[in-house]
């Protein structure tokens, strides 16, 4: 038996997809006619639940890419296959504390609430009021929303949180926020970037260069699906390729200070401060 509060997947007899926090009292009412929360429940996951129309749902825990894919859109979301890499790249874990900029619609801030965790925070910049919204409307939709703080406001002001794990920005020209970054970033913390096109990343490159970040790294993602039938398994004949540039780096830790004192041979001595 599924537990009032947990979140479940109904699959329709056309493949439409609807997810709720479960309440027993709640009903569900769908095209192909009513359906119960509290036979949901007690059905489990993998059974089988009929509306009033006796029309048959099939009821499934989802899994994260279930949840990205049913994002509710006004933006491009960055897509799973690079999700996954970012989140490898970021270090996100359970407990930590990522700062991402550019929320849009929250394909991306789904992923890292999810991996934070209960005890983790991601909080998510967001300047248009509207995208802001939707964010939050879809966070809400899955039970996610009190993990992420999400903020109205253009990052040009910076951030106000102070060593974070891991910071991300999907934004136009990050190159102009890079200033900010030091402040908000645990040093030698890791900083993701996702651009459209090699112009924007050769100008990003360009301007860490004279910031303190190392170790770039310039990427991007291809996956190719297959005809799942045996007797002819072949590529699909449409193919999701280019759909961004990741960059990666670290923020370096500030050097310290060396002072220099005069040896009684003439020869400088040097101290780490």
């Amino acid at each position: 038996m599924i537990k009032p509060g947990q979140l479940v997947m109904l699959v329709s007899p056309k493949n439409k997809r609807y997810f709720r926090v479960l309440q027993p009292d709640e009903i569900l009412n769908t095209n192909d006619g009513r359906l119960q929360m509290q036979t949901v429940m007690e059905q489990g996951f993998g059974g089988r639940v009929y509306t009033h129309l006796h029309r048959p749902y099939t009821v499934i825990k989802p899994t994260l890419y279930d949840l990205i894919k049913a994002v509710k859109r006004q933006t491009q979301i960055i897509y799973p296959k690079d999700i996954g890499y970012i989140i490898l790249k970021l270090g996100v874990a359970p407990g930590s504390k990522i700062i991402e900029a550019g929320a849009g619609s929250g394909g991306l801030t789904t992923a890292l609430a999810w991996f934070t965790g209960t005890h983790g925070r991601v909080y998510s910049y967001e300047r248009r009021e509207d995208f802001a919204a939707l964010c939050r409307s879809n966070l809400e939709k899955i039970g996610l929303e009190s993990r992420v703080e999400l903020i109205n406001q253009d990052i040009a002001t910076g951030f106000a949180q102070k060593n974070v794990d891991a910071l991300f920005l999907d934004v136009r020209t990050p190159w102009d926020y890079l200033e900010h970054i030091p402040s908000a970033l645990a040093p030698g913390g890791p900083v993701g970037f996702l651009l459209p096109t090699v112009n924007q990343v050769s100008t990003l490159l360009s301007a860490m260069q004279e910031r303190p970040f190392s170790s770039p790294e310039v990427l991007e993602i291809m996956v190719r699906h297959y005809k799942p039938v045996p007797e002819r398994l072949r590529p699909q004949d449409r193919m999701v390729a280019h759909t961004g540039y990741l960059v990666f780096a670290r923020l370096d830790a500030p050097y310290p200070k060396i002072n220099h004192h005069a040896a009684p041979d003439g020869e400088q001595e040097s101290e780490i401060c």
